[in-house]
């Protein structure tokens, strides 16, 4: 029998993901004789896996064998096990599918442990498939045995221990239920290796067991009602719009009633490009390294209409002092994130495209009966924040080449149409800041846990995902440090993604904390001073790929366009930039948002505002 499920099922909900494929419905039943391994690749097969990314070892190679016959399952042989979670994820995030990666146990399993934290913080549908030690072995400690069971209860949505070949099926089935329904996120699937190689009437479809799942979709009329009817009353109102409402595939709903209404919108870290950027009513991103306009609207709204967020502390600064004088309507998938860091006044549990779809019936109700609102003065107040606080960056006194610089005519010579990737840090706000997001779920970055090293095997698998599409990896030189052995695999299995490295020598953004509250005391930041070490032109050439660098502002359109023109290997860019440039605006931690700065030691004014 399968052992118990070691974690309780949380974060139920239901955003509307595109499923692979439907384990219950549209097949024939069929039954037949094989081990557990080649039910496992069965299965995969049925729910419509094409990619998996992963490294085989001793508990999980039964599984390997039959994977070596597979037609329809395309194994990516990763270079580190980390590298396979986060092409999982960026896969999924590319497609909307779900993202699978596989590993053996203990070394191989606890290697993927930071990209299934990364997944359950920006909720990613991905599956870990785990290789364990036999049945009889378990708690023995084993040679390469880990509970991985037991180390990602608390960052997984669900995981399994299978111990008998015949639950194989059916918990491949419940995994890709889970993982893509409600709010999505990893799933753990951990078998042993005895399970494996016994045998097993496969059947399919299977009957899955799910007692207590049932996320909740449909929001509840009442509460759109209310929140329609604050909509009509509010002053000074602002769409807070996270990712959630690219989850719920919801950008088309999100654009009509910002229209409809005239509400000022803003969009997360994790939701860049569900409004377009071009948009008059878009003011940008909010949070610590959001616009003053954003964060401006924030601070001096009296309703926050908060769409698929969970107010996290990036957005919010002090909580205390955040949005004093708004009242809070807040719609998410996941109940257990309305009113965990602020009080909703109108608490709305649903997918969000089906919210924004009865929140619209419900404003042009209020606008038949004569209640819309009136923002006019809103947004004389917010037109001044734009004009007076705009985006800007100094160019080097020394003629170096500023960062921001790079991110922005990538910006303009890539287009829209492509898929950014980032990492953390410096460059990942850059990204945020200076690339105009057009479409939904063209930026992909570790947002929730902010893992160095997400970028390069996430763009990987969000090329293999869209392999037709244009996809950008924007790295640091730290961040690229930490993964970018997955070149090898880019070169080695055809996957030409595009590399900018923002190489400033340093560990950008922990650099930029020092200079501001360290007293300028640079402890263990700089990476490679006085001499290039690594060399990222040679380091990208001896992994197959094509290696260029840019150190002058008047050389970075050629390069762009350079790297543009090689579509069939990987292609690696080192901009040397100056290392002082930071980040801006900035709210430091742990303070109020009022006390933003959009440059160092330049606070904007917040007089003249109506405040009740």
């Amino acid at each position: 029998m399968r052992a118990a499920p070691a974690s309780p099922l949380r974060r139920a909900g239901h955003f509307l993901w595109p499923q692979p494929s439907s384990a219950t419905q549209g097949n024939e039943p069929m039954t037949e004789e094989m081990t557990g391994a080649q039910a496992l690749v069965r299965a995969l097969e049925q729910v419509g896996v094409d990619t998996v990314f992963g490294i085989p070892g001793g508990a999980i190679l039964p599984a390997y064998d039959p994977l070596y016959d597979s037609t329809k399952v395309r194994h990516v042989l990763v270079r580190h096990e980390q590298g396979a979670g986060h092409a999982a994820e960026g896969y999924a995030q590319a497609t909307g599918r779900v993202g699978v990666c596989m590993a053996t146990s203990g070394p191989g399993a606890t290697n993927l442990v930071t990209a299934i934290a990364d997944a359950y913080m920006d909720s990613v549908p991905i599956v870990a498939i785990t290789g364990q030690v036999a049945a009889p072995l378990i708690g023995t400690d084993a040679f390469q045995e880990a509970d991985i069971s037991g180390i990602t209860m608390p960052i997984t949505k669900h995981n399994f221990l299978v111990t008998d070949a015949d639950d194989i099926p059916r918990t491949i089935a419940e995994a890709f239920h889970i993982a893509s329904t409600g709010r999505p996120g990893p799933v753990l699937v951990d078998i042993s290796k005895d399970a494996l190689q016994a045998t097993t009437a496969f059947s399919w479809p299977p009957v899955m067991r799910l007692p207590g799942y049932r996320p909740v979709t449909r929001p509840h009329s009442k509460q759109i009602r209310e929140a329609a009817r604050l909509m009509a009353e509010a002053k000074r109102p602002v769409l807070y719009v996270g990712g959630g409402v690219h989850k719920a595939r919801a950008s088309a709903e999100l654009l009509q009633l910002a229209e409809l209404t005239g509400i000022p919108v803003i969009t997360t870290l994790m939701a860049r490009g569900t409004f377009p950027d071009s948009h008059d009513l878009h003011l940008g991103m909010p949070g610590m390294h959001g616009t003053v306009a954003a964060v401006g609207a924030l601070q001096r709204s009296d309703l926050l209409i908060a769409l698929g967020t969970r107010f996290d502390d990036r957005v919010t600064g002090r909580l205390d002092t955040f949005a004093p004088h708004a009242k809070i309507i807040h719609a998410d998938i996941d109940p257990a994130e309305i009113s965990k860091n602020r009080h909703a006044d109108v608490p709305i549990v649903g997918d969000c495209r089906e919210v924004l779809t009865d929140l619209l019936g419900a404003i042009k109700h209020e606008q038949a009966e004569g209640r819309s609102g009136d923002y006019t003065a809103w947004w004389a107040v917010l037109d001044g924040y734009r004009q007076t606080y705009p985006l800007g960056y100094d160019s080097p006194d020394d003629g170096s080449l500023a960062p921001q610089y790079v991110v922005e005519r990538l910006s303009a010579l890539v287009g829209p149409d492509a898929y950014y990737v980032a990492g953390v840090g410096q460059h990942q706000m850059w990204a945020a800041q200076f690339i105009g997001y057009e479409n939904p779920g063209t930026f992909i970055n570790s947002g929730g846990a902010g893992t160095m090293g997400f970028a390069v095997p996430a763009a990987m698998g969000a090329k293999m995902g869209q392999p037709e599409a244009t996809v950008w990896a924007i790295d640091g030189d730290g961040c690229f440090q930490m993964t970018n052995q997955e070149l090898a695999t880019c070169a080695l299995e055809g996957v030409p993604i595009k590399v900018a490295v923002i190489n400033n020598g340093n560990l950008g953004m922990v650099r930029q904390w020092q200079t501001l509250f360290y007293n300028e005391r640079y402890s263990n930041t700089d990476l490679q001073s006085p001499r290039r070490i690594p060399d990222f032109v040679k380091l990208a050439d001896a992994y197959g790929c094509v290696g260029l660098r840019c150190e002058r502002p008047e050389d970075v359109d050629a390069t762009i366009r350079k790297a543009m023109e090689i579509n069939d290997v990987p292609v690696v860019i080192d901009f040397v930039v100056h290392p002082d440039a930071m980040v801006w605006p900035m709210v430091a931690a742990g303070t109020s948002n009022d006390e933003i700065k959009f440059a160092r030691d330049l606070a904007p004014v917040w007089d003249n505002e109506e405040e009740s």
